[in-house]
């Protein structure tokens, strides 16, 4: 016999709780056109009727998906499958995915304008209309009991009666790649261009709580995978969707902020090879940056280098970074890496902290004069690639190209290097016997593999991948000064926030240190607002992450394993709102 006692928060009959979803997700969609404030100080001009702005679209788009799941709990046909899982988390999260953001600018408004005065009676519907999804979503059950019972009493009397879902065409498969590659696309590309940090709070409470949402309903682990059957064909669109970036942007000044963050994830993915694959905790990672930066700036031409008169190709410098890179890893690693666990992080702490200190004392009066100390070397000249000035604007098909653009698509080119050489280590011999270490290194030497060796060249390979990465970070910025390369900072890089992209993105994983090194990237840029406060901000976000998310947003399958109980890859599939294994599993088992 089935259990049937459910729990709510809130007691309201079931159709009562979905009616006021549905009916408040469209009143808060409906209330971003009006009015919320009476004047144009506040960020964005909530001003109009009729004319959303700012985070009025937010809270649109919080509104429709909360209708949308509602009409999908209904088993509106075309909608069924938002809900794949059958369960009520998706109605939850969208519900406080909307109440987030709106509560978020009425509060905003009252805060920066001095007083809830300030609110237009648009404003006062919004924060009401926001609110009753809410109220509604906490009063479902943990369990839709008429669904999961129809669907027990189906297996236990027929186990055939529960169908397989139906296999879907290649070509289909391809096509949602594409869709969801240019929605991935808009939406990064909306977070990139957000003009104040108001505006950017309120993206991040949306994408949180809307991924979160498509997570619990089972879409991501279906699209999941479609995209392992399509692996290839996945990372082109990838890549063409980072080509597409800088033509879709007017202000040069956002391809800065996108070629920061692919630089920033490039180091991040090698870091990865170490942390990830090899299972080795490098605290001073951000030294091979440093490394490979200052050897371009030696080798390139500028008239305050050591070497002033050698000016080699960039495709000499970028091989002499990386090289130099190389170099220093398997000097630092041949000695250090027979240390294990905190020992080998306080050694590599040192040398990051070595690094720093030496290259601002070579200034010629504490120490050789190599580096300029404190002052750097400036005025590195600009690549140039067959008579392609990569510092001057360019036209190509009607768009116009900046200076950063045309690195951003320079480091487009470096990072699908990365990525191909990533993705064929991660995949070889070496690559499981990373694994096989980082697992248990005693279980690993015991059969046969030789973990000195094999640790030395994930050392070495991940510090020539950053010093790869440095070399284009040093014609970009122009100079290259000591401050950056220290263990933390307000700002990235550094190698506090380098572990943390690999450790928020997911360890393991080629896109997780990428997303990772994204967000650690936009967050200082976006929130300075918050002025001394960002830390705090991020501090509080990775304490949620890890609580709620501890093998990163983009798991890899085993570890997701590690730190989940329920033994289920299928966790959002086969788990209710509350974790609990719902009845058809309990039968199955």
């Amino acid at each position: 016999m089935t259990d049937t006692t459910t729990r709510a928060l809130i007691p309201l009959p079931l159709a009562a709780a979905r009616a006021l979803i549905l009916v408040g997700g469209i009143a808060t969609a409906v209330s971003a056109f009006l009015a919320w404030t009476w004047t144009s100080e506040f960020p964005g001009d909530l001003t109009y009727y009729g004319s959303p702005a700012g985070l009025q679209w937010l809270t649109f788009i919080a509104g429709i998906l909360t209708a949308l799941f509602a009409l999908a709990s209904y088993g509106v046909r075309g909608l069924r499958w938002l809900i794949p899982a059958r369960n009520n988390a998706p109605l939850v999260l969208t519900a406080l995915g909307g109440f987030g953001v709106t509560w978020y600018a009425v509060i905003s408004i009252a805060a920066e304008l001095g007083g809830l005065a300030n609110l237009e009676p648009g404003g006062w519907v919004a924060a009401i209309a926001s609110l009753l999804p809410v109220i509604g979503a906490l009063a479902l059950p943990e369990r839709d009991v008429a669904n999961t019972d129809a669907l027990l009493k189906a297996y236990l009397a027929k186990p055939d009666n529960i169908p397989a879902p139906a296999p879907i065409s290649p070509w289909v498969e391809r096509a949602l790649i594409t869709v969801a590659t240019i929605i991935g696309l808009a939406v990064f590309t909306y977070g990139i261009d957000t003009e104040y940090g108001e505006l950017f709070v309120g993206y991040l409470i949306v994408v949180v709580f809307a991924v979160w949402a498509l997570h619990t309903a089972g879409l991501t682990d279906r699209f999941s995978r479609i995209v392992a059957h399509n692996r290839s064909f996945t990372l082109a669109m990838g890549f063409a969707a980072a080509i597409a970036f800088p033509f879709t942007q007017t202000d040069d000044h956002y391809a800065n902020i996108g070629v920061n963050i692919l630089i920033f994830g490039t180091v991040a993915l090698g870091l990865n090879i170490v942390v990830g694959l090899a299972g080795l905790l490098d605290l001073g990672y951000v030294a091979f940056l440093g490394v490979g930066a200052y050897t371009a700036a030696l080798v390139s031409g500028s008239e305050f280098s050591r070497f002033s008169g050698v000016h080699f190709p960039f495709w000499a410098a970028a091989l002499s970074g990386a090289a130099a890179s190389l170099i220093f890893g398997v000097l630092i690693g041949a000695p250090t890496l027979r240390l294990r666990g905190d020992y080998l992080a306080i050694v590599t702490l040192g040398f990051g902290e070595i690094f720093r200190i030496a290259v601002n004392n070579m200034d010629g009066e504490s120490g050789p004069d190599i580096t300029n100390g404190p002052n750097g070397i400036p005025s590195i000249p600009d690549l140039n690639f067959f008579g392609f000035n990569l510092g001057q604007a360019h036209d190509i098909a009607g768009f116009t190209i900046g200076r950063f653009a045309n690195y951003y698509l320079l480091m487009v080119l470096i990072m699908a290097i990365v990525v191909l050489v990533y993705t064929r280590a991660a995949d070889s011999r070496i690559g499981r016997s990373w694994i096989a270490i980082r697992e248990d290194e005693t279980a690993a030497t015991a059969m046969g593999i030789n973990g000195f060796r094999v640790k030395l060249i994930a050392f070495a390979l991940g510090a020539a991948l950053a010093g790869l990465a440095g070399t284009v970070s040093a014609h970009v910025t122009y100079s290259v000064v000591p401050t950056p390369y220290q263990f933390a900072g307000s700002t990235p890089p550094n190698s506090a926030f380098l572990l943390a992209a690999v450790v928020l993105g997911g360890m393991g994983t080629v896109a997780g240190p990428i997303l990772g090194a994204a967000l650690l990237y936009l967050l200082p840029e976006k929130l300075v607002f918050l002025q001394d406060k960002s830390l705090l901000a991020f501090g509080i976000a990775l304490i949620l992450l890890m609580r709620f998310r501890p093998e990163g947003i983009i798991a890899n399958r085993r570890r997701q394993l590690e730190f989940h109980e329920t033994g289920q890859l299928d966790v959002p599939e086969t788990t209710t709102l509350s974790g609990e294994p719902t009845a058809v599993t309990k039968a199955g088992a």
